[in-house]
């Protein structure tokens, strides 16, 4: 697993929205958010200064792209 900043995940994130590479996102009950692409790839990563307003936007964006959030409640 990859531990990233709000910042720097959002520019890993960008490449992928301009295509149909990822698959759906899913937060997990400790925060930690795992991306699965179509290929049958995932990455996983810990964003340690995201608040929950934060994580918000992220999946705002990526559902706006057509991705589909998972979150464990």
């Amino acid at each position: 697993m990859e531990s990233c900043s709000f910042i720097d995940f959002l520019q890993v994130l960008k490449p992928w929205l301009d295509s149909d590479y990822i698959r759906k996102g899913y937060l997990d009950s400790n925060g930690n958010f795992t991306l699965f692409f179509s290929d049958g790839g995932e990455k996983s990563y810990r964003i340690d200064d995201c608040s929950e307003g934060r994580l918000k936007e992220i999946f705002e964006m990526l559902m706006n792209k057509g991705i589909p959030i998972e979150k464990e409640e």
